[in-house]
């Protein structure tokens, strides 16, 4: 049985992500995401998101790991309770499996707009987000 906080991502399709600035003010971002379990610890459930590598996202994360998540509609607005976690940027192996979730989750959307981000030579980043 899955803890209240990580079930009600179970229907979702996007969540809103918080990262920090260096001043602690928080910015949210909705966005895509592909829920999985931990490979090393199946306590932890991670949640994976696409981004571009050159995002304010990510930017943020690679200055403070810390980032809460929260199931939100596509215009971000909250549909449940926020769940503090760590952040980290994917290996690309990590990211490749991921990306398999991801387009499992959601199929055509997400392959049309892997071509016109090819197209357009966007680079693209994965992030894990672990929460317990």
């Amino acid at each position: 049985m899955m803890p209240e906080g990580i079930a009600q991502f179970a229907r979702a399709k996007h969540l809103n992500l918080e990262t920090f600035r260096k001043t602690g003010a928080g910015v949210r971002t909705p966005v895509w995401f592909a829920q999985d379990i931990s490979h090393t610890n199946p306590s932890v459930t991670v949640f994976y998101i696409y981004s571009e590598a050159g995002a304010g996202k990510i930017k943020r994360l690679r200055n403070n790991p810390h980032a809460r998540v929260a199931p939100c509609t596509v215009s971000g607005s909250l549909r449940g309770m926020w769940i503090d976690g760590r952040a980290r940027i994917c290996d690309e192996s990590e990211a490749a499996h991921a990306r398999q979730l991801l387009t499992q989750k959601y199929g055509l959307l997400k392959t049309v707009g892997d071509f016109f981000s090819r197209l357009l030579r966007h680079q693209q980043t994965v992030i894990a987000v672990e929460v317990e």
